[in-house]
């Protein structure tokens, strides 16, 4: 078993950015100046299925978009942080606010905006595609680019370390 598996079995909370990690890290500009991100259905699933199965799922990015947070109120996550400038803050908020130690946080983004909370969380993780800075903090790099399933493929990884991910018998939600 790989050295980074032994970490995800005491994961409960996974927080992600969303560009670069949810979406490939194009948009595209309407007319009117809205920014059109893609994402992946993958992604999405196991992002719902984790809500279902009790895990804490946090969002914090720096873009601000209100289909994005649609798109994350329709998946169950309510712990929505969008249009932030200092990530750091906002997680520090967070784990002060719900008594969660940093060391039990998996946390996956793919550039320097991420680094700060990289460095202070027990499972730092990337997209295949993330900045070298980020690759190299990472105790897991996916074998996935942003927005092609690396979000699907960590919180698998996460579920099935803990045999939360899928029964023979049917799902148990």
């Amino acid at each position: 078993m790989a050295n980074y598996k032994l970490l995800l079995a005491s994961v409960k909370t996974l927080i992600f950015d969303v560009d670069g990690v949810m979406t490939d890290g194009s948009v595209l500009v309407t007319l009117e100046g809205e920014m059109l991100r893609t994402m992946n259905v993958k992604d999405g699933y196991a992002l719902q299925l984790a809500v279902k199965k009790g895990y804490n799922i946090v969002i914090i990015s720096g873009g601000n978009c209100n289909s994005v947070k649609t798109r994350f109120t329709l998946l169950g996550i309510t712990e929505v942080y969008l249009g932030v400038s200092n990530k750091l803050d906002v997680f520090d908020k967070y784990l002060k606010k719900t008594g969660i130690d940093a060391s039990s946080v998996l946390y996956m983004g793919d550039d320097l905006p991420d680094f700060p909370v990289m460095a202070k969380v027990g499972v730092p993780a990337c997209p295949a595609d993330a900045a070298e800075e980020i690759k190299a903090i990472s105790k897991y790099v996916s074998i996935f680019k942003g927005g092609e399933g690396c979000v699907r493929d960590m919180i698998e990884q996460v579920m099935k370390i803990q045999g939360t991910w899928f029964s023979e018998d049917g799902f148990q939600w």
